[in-house]
């Protein structure tokens, strides 16, 4: 049996804006994706793809690197207990206010990342 993994950031982003945007039920029903830039190209760094927003507030922000995404959320213990019990990578980020990343480095995950999306916006 051949595995196959998908580890394309872009691709990933795309997937998980779709469940944003596609689902209607409970919190993902409230949250939206907007800025989206449709033609962002991977950096190492990470590029700007979209934000996800709830009435016009910025919730999350996604960015793509070349072969996984990654999601900045508002640093909040909830969000870090639920990405890493989804088995997701996460690390806090020095800035103000502070940061959590989680990322997202195959499709497989994208599931587990609304999740904790689903978790940041019941905890504001």
């Amino acid at each position: 049996m051949v595995e196959k993994r998908l580890a394309d950031g872009r691709r990933i982003a795309q997937l998980l804006a779709s469940e944003v945007d596609g689902r209607s039920d409970g919190v993902l029903d409230t949250l939206s994706v907007r800025e989206a830039d449709r033609e962002v190209e991977p950096t190492a760094d990470g590029a700007f793809a979209y934000a996800i927003e709830r009435d016009d507030e910025c919730l999350a922000a996604v960015y793509v690197h070349p072969n996984r995404a990654h999601v900045e959320l508002g640093a909040s213990d909830d969000v870090v207990e639920r990405a890493e019990s989804a088995g997701l990578r996460v690390r806090p980020k020095a800035t103000r206010p502070p940061k959590t990343l989680v990322f997202v480095e195959d499709g497989a995950q994208v599931k587990r990342a609304v999740a904790v999306v689903e978790r940041a916006a019941q905890s504001i």
